[in-house]
């Protein structure tokens, strides 16, 4: 009898081709950028990106909350920085601006979210995830909290259809993150009231960045070169400097103000031309 399959592929970061299989980091690739002060800030710190300090920081990921195994934990309610995609999103559903999310989680492939615990305990501490193998204890889990598992056999990731199962479960306000602009496209064009976050954008071409920003409400930066060149000028808002999120339509630029608006921090409102660059910023930008 074939043993079943328990990989999974990670574009982490500086994206880092990772490998994790049977919870264990079997390859990791090189990353295409060296310096990203995000990443000098996470739980298990990355000051320099090297593969080495990746896999490090990756085994910490699967000690820490089971990344990747049948351990995986699925709740949190921590920010881990101020306007993330998944802390946009989670208080997007918290304050009855979004109904549910469409995300994708290491063990299950795309899950449609309808709690903020559950979109931020599993997009907060989530990296670029190209392909995963279902894990049942996983999909329990999520289900128990509210969650919906697009393909609970092979744990697909498809980002469309999973959109579409939210429609079917009967959701309408709808949030979903996107890496492809082709599939950002469709499903602007398949669900045209659908929230679309663009997320893991560093490495596009301006070609794609520029798609990938035509379809989008919000754009995250990561270290892209080309997103902050053609959504900087373009957006409405912009959110963070270091890594700046964009707001692209009225729908974005309403998320961003309204969690400023019953936010407790400080904040600075200046009306000037974007994109603002700080000293900060991923080194190099690609």
């Amino acid at each position: 009898m074939t043993e079943k399959k328990d990989e999974h592929i990670i574009e982490a970061i500086g994206k880092c081709r990772v490998v994790v299989r049977n919870g264990k980091v079997v390859e990791v690739g090189k990353p295409i950028i060296d310096d990203c002060p995000l990443a000098k800030r996470f739980a298990f710190p990355v000051a320099e990106i090297t593969p080495e300090a990746v896999k490090a920081n990756i085994e910490h990921r699967i000690r820490a909350f089971g990344m990747c195994t049948p351990d995986r934990e699925v709740l949190d309610t921590r920010p881990f920085v101020g306007f993330g995609a998944s802390e946009l999103i989670s208080f997007g559903i918290q304050a009855g601006m979004l109904d549910a999310a469409v995300i994708a989680c290491d063990g299950a492939g795309t899950v449609v979210a309808t709690t903020p615990e559950l979109v931020q305990g599993i997009g907060g501490r989530m990296s670029g995830l190209v392909s995963t193998s279902p894990h049942p204890p996983v999909i329990g889990r999520i289900e128990q909290n509210g969650g919906y598992v697009l393909d609970q056999i092979n744990g697909r990731i498809d980002q469309q259809s999973g959109v579409a199962l939210a429609h079917l479960k009967g959701f309408r306000r709808i949030a979903v993150t996107v890496a492809a602009p082709a599939e950002a496209e469709a499903i602007r064009a398949a669900y045209p009231d659908s929230l679309i976050v663009a997320v893991h954008v560093s490495g596009l071409s301006r070609v794609e960045a520029a798609r990938l920003i035509g379809a989008s409400d919000l754009v995250t930066a990561c270290a892209s070169k080309p997103i902050r060149e053609i959504a900087g000028p373009l957006a409405l808002v912009q959110a963070g400097i270091a890594i700046p999120v964009f707001a692209m339509t009225i729908r974005g630029k309403a998320l961003i103000i309204e969690k400023i608006r019953i936010s407790a921090d400080p904040v600075l409102i200046k009306p000037t031309k974007l994109p603002v660059a700080g000293d900060r910023e991923p080194s190099p930008l690609v």
